[in-house]
């Protein structure tokens, strides 16, 4: 016979679970609306100062300006590695590591530098060349300056031919995709699919191009790191919002066979007191 007493704890600790799996997910979701606010509102400006980037870089010669160049061939590949700081987010960070691993598997021509905790414990534990993290800092984007003149001097210096940011993009709240994207070097217009071209030579630009593209291409590279980080914060919102509700809903169903096993378990001790009583009284006489 069952131990009544020890489903009725199992019930009251699944209670417990559900309430805060609950509370987590109305947390969750509360986020998450603020977080795609964000996401969604800021990636047609992102693409828009890419597009400006590329024709107006079109229009110089590439070689005369620093970030418009192709990117030492003898230099290294730097990936920065958006993550998140705290778990409970189904397989978010999960998808994302295998893709890093999938994709730049132990290749000690890399560097990376992390932002989120997950990402940065994924890292050390992979051996794999971590040159700094911004975990530490909340939110990730008071630390986009800072990074992106690490990226800048990076690129420059000839240290890195390449620079990727690597991150979940936000599709909907059931759906999140691992993607790396290319910031540097800049690609040019034509090696590019956009079907929208702004043809910005058909305007007047002071001072110059070559002047416009100094302040611009800063704030480009900040812009896209931006991006990045509010695309992978709605990700992890929806994420979590998900695993927690599913997490109730488990312990919903829990509760619900436990009870079924409490009652069976409550109906077989009845029995059992009515069968003693019946074999005494029949003993008796």
């Amino acid at each position: 016979m069952a131990n009544i007493r020890l489903i009725k704890r199992r019930i009251k600790s699944a209670q417990n679970i559900a309430q805060i799996t609950r509370a987590m997910e109305m947390v969750a979701a509360s986020k998450m609306k603020k977080a795609q606010d964000q996401a969604i509102l800021g990636k047609p400006y992102a693409e828009k100062i890419l597009t400006a980037v590329r024709e107006l870089g079109s229009h110089i010669e590439r070689k005369y300006h620093p970030l418009l160049g192709e990117g030492s061939k003898e230099g290294k590949l730097m990936v920065v590695l958006v993550s998140t700081n705290k778990g409970l987010c189904g397989g978010l960070n999960t998808n994302l590591f295998r893709m890093i691993q999938s994709w730049c598997g132990q290749d000690k021509n890399v560097d990376y530098i992390s932002l989120g905790k997950k990402g940065q414990s994924f890292l050390v534990r992979s051996g794999k060349n971590l040159l700094a993290d911004f975990s530490e800092k909340t939110p990730f984007t008071e630390s986009v300056p800072a990074l992106t003149q690490i990226l800048v001097d990076g690129f420059i210096s000839g240290t890195y031919r390449e620079i990727y940011i690597a991150y979940n993009t936000f599709l909907t709240a059931l759906k999140q995709l691992p993607t790396k994207k290319a910031i540097l070097p800049i690609k040019k217009f034509e090696e590019t699919n956009d079907k929208e071209k702004v043809e910005f030579s058909e305007f007047v630009i002071e001072p110059n191009i070559s002047d416009v593209l100094d302040n611009l291409l800063p704030h480009y590279l900040e812009n896209q790191i931006r991006a990045a980080i509010f695309e992978a914060e709605a990700s992890e919102h929806s994420a979590r919002m998900i695993a927690m509700k599913n997490a109730t809903d488990a312990a919903n169903d829990f509760m619900e066979d436990l009870t079924l096993a409490f009652n069976k378990a409550r109906q077989e001790k009845i029995t059992y007191e009515i069968a003693d009583m019946v074999t005494a009284r029949m003993a008796f006489e």
